[in-house]
């Protein structure tokens, strides 16, 4: 019997695992729960801080605000960057593109029609947000980044609208919605509202989902599944990209803080304690700044968790104990120093490193408590219905109608 060399079989075995990862990578977009909770989760964000700053839109990103319109189009024209507000000084077409942004992140959130309102959602949030770059507190930065990363995914596999709806019935809303877009972006090329690189951008997208609508319905076989292959990479490399994001910002956030002087004292967090802007609780806010210890503890545990939480995801268990004191450490944040919208929004980022067991889990459950809810509901408004002719019969009529219902009810 020849022996074979332990090199050539240890070859062998490297080679059909790498084989496996890249069929699997191929074949399937990964995180799809993951991926359903950051799109849930940015766009109920982005909906709540529209719906909640709604009385104060003007001043925010309109004709009010303090950054005006010629300050904003100096700006635009040294950055490049994209934004629909500043195509019309008009405040109708203000209240048009903020009515459009809270619409797109409604739709998206619930999973309707995902690819057109990833992009819908994108470009609401560039409009709004690159008319006033000074107007947010850290977490816009975040939705300004994820809002671009979501176009790339296929963040609506689970969870969502599209999930549920049958794709052997014909779609015809699909092309339809579409086609009313490519006109859309026909006629703002014709107006020349878009610069060189946003219009090849935005052409490339709505050509890349026209001809995935055409590969599916003329030609199912080979040019369907290069095109699924293509989309599954894409997914992957957004949803890593979207990971190396949340690292970064934590370990540049938390090495930052280690070169503070206040940060290597232990006081830094007593400060923000004491400004009214970040005070909505001052009772909260005084109990835990006139506790030394406390302040010096939480102080280090946010450098300490900042900085290892990137080598905590080689080790699943210490990734996920780490994952949840930094999601209870952003909840801290919102309540005490007043900032929900910022703590949201890297909560939703966090969600990205969530385990698949425990989102499947808590779909499960939240799935059966839904079940529940509705099935009392039913069983209330059939029993209403049943009472109410019962409580209009005469009192001849009430044993008749007593065993009707019996005999509907057996």
């Amino acid at each position: 019997m020849p022996v074979r060399a332990p090199g050539r079989v240890f070859g062998r075995v490297s080679v059909r695992k790498l084989a496996r990862a890249v069929q699997r990578v191929t074949s399937t977009a990964l995180g799809p729960y993951q991926s359903a909770v950051v799109r849930i989760g940015f766009s109920l964000t982005w909906l709540f801080f529209l719906l909640c700053e709604y009385p104060h839109r003007h001043e925010l990103y309109g004709p009010g605000g303090p950054w005006g319109w010629d300050m904003a189009r100096q700006l635009i024209a040294d950055n490049h960057a994209f934004t629909a507000l500043m195509w019309s000084q008009n405040p109708v077409w203000f209240e048009i593109v903020y009515g459009f942004a809270v619409v797109s992140a409604a739709l998206l959130m619930l999973g309707w029609r995902t690819r057109t309102m990833s992009v819908l959602f994108m470009i609401g949030v560039l409009s709004l947000q690159n008319r006033s770059i000074f107007m947010g507190d850290g977490g816009d930065n975040v939705i300004h980044l994820m809002a671009i990363y979501l176009v790339l995914t296929r963040c609506g596999q689970v969870w969502s609208l599209d999930a549920r709806r049958d794709p052997s019935r014909g779609d015809q809303v699909g092309p339809a919605l579409w086609g009313a877009l490519g006109a859309c972006l026909a006629a703002l090329t014709f107006m020349d509202r878009l610069s060189g690189g946003w219009l090849l951008i935005f052409w490339g997208l709505w050509a890349v989902h026209a001809l995935w609508w055409a590969a599916g319905r003329y030609a199912p076989g080979q040019p369907r599944v290069l095109l699924d292959v293509i989309a599954n990479l894409t997914h992957n490399a957004g949803l890593l990209v979207i990971m190396a994001e949340v690292c970064l910002v934590y370990a540049t956030a938390g090495w930052y803080k280690i070169q503070g002087s206040r940060w290597q004292d232990g006081t830094a967090l007593y400060y923000p304690l004491h400004l009214d802007y970040f005070s909505p609780w001052p009772a909260l806010s005084g109990l835990l700044a006139s506790h030394g210890v406390i302040v010096m503890l939480l102080t280090y545990g946010t450098v300490a968790v900042q900085v290892a939480f990137p080598f905590t995801l080689l080790n699943r268990r210490v990734k996920n104990v780490l994952l949840a004191v930094m999601i209870a450490e952003h909840a801290a944040i919102a309540v005490v120093l007043g900032l929900p919208f910022f703590s949201l929004a890297m909560i939703a980022a966090d969600a990205v490193f969530l385990p698949t067991g425990f989102l499947r889990r808590t779909g499960h459950r939240a799935a059966r408590g839904r079940a529940r809810v509705c099935a009392r509901m039913r069983a209330r408004m059939r029993a209403g219905g049943l009472r109410r002719p019962e409580a209009r019969a005469t009192p001849q009529e009430r044993p008749r109608r007593e065993e009707q219902v019996r005999t509907l009810v057996e």
